[in-house]
């Protein structure tokens, strides 16, 4: 990383990555605030713990790292979480289990359907509305209210072109 020191008294510099990068991408840079405890990738500020261009800025000037992590992740401060003592859990079996006081029922609006054409979830708007058509037309005589199978003059139709099969 390429270090560049804005200002020493206010502790701002600017973190340049160069390693690590895949060649036609531009290189990244941060810009780090040790006084205000803050970078640009923030991870610095979000963890509380320093990151790659902190540790880098504070390579550049020669300061200790250790001074911006916080307590928390100090061994001093884990060793105290774990010299609590902790109680022995008693036998599964003897466990005062209380009455079921309600019946968990489950809600079946909220089960996926398992069977049949996936249900789309898209948000459907006025782009989608359709006009309304003359309804369905039929294949054989083209007019609307029927479909194939109901048209009246489909015998008509079947008789005319089961005889030019024959001749």
């Amino acid at each position: 990383m390429n270090v560049e020191i804005y200002s020493r008294r206010l502790e701002t510099f600017r973190v340049t990555e160069t390693i690590g990068r895949r060649p036609g991408l531009p290189l990244r840079s941060y810009r780090v605030d040790l006084r205000n405890r803050q970078c640009d990738c923030r991870r610095f500020q979000t963890l509380h713990y320093p990151c790659a261009h902190v540790v880098a800025a504070c390579a550049k000037v020669n300061l200790n790292v250790e001074q911006f992590v916080e307590d928390v992740y100090t061994l001093n401060r884990t060793l105290r979480v774990w010299e609590n003592e902790f109680p022995v859990l008693p036998d599964l079996s003897t466990w005062e289990v209380p009455p079921i006081t309600f019946e968990l029922v489950p809600d079946r609006g909220l089960r996926r359907n398992p069977r049949g054409r996936p249900q789309s979830t898209r948000i459907r708007n006025e782009m989608d509305i359709r006009e309304k058509s003359d309804g369905t037309r039929c294949e054989l005589c083209r007019l609307a209210g029927h479909n194939r199978s109901k048209c009246p003059q489909r015998n008509y139709h079947v008789g005319q072109s089961s005889r030019s099969g024959r001749n």
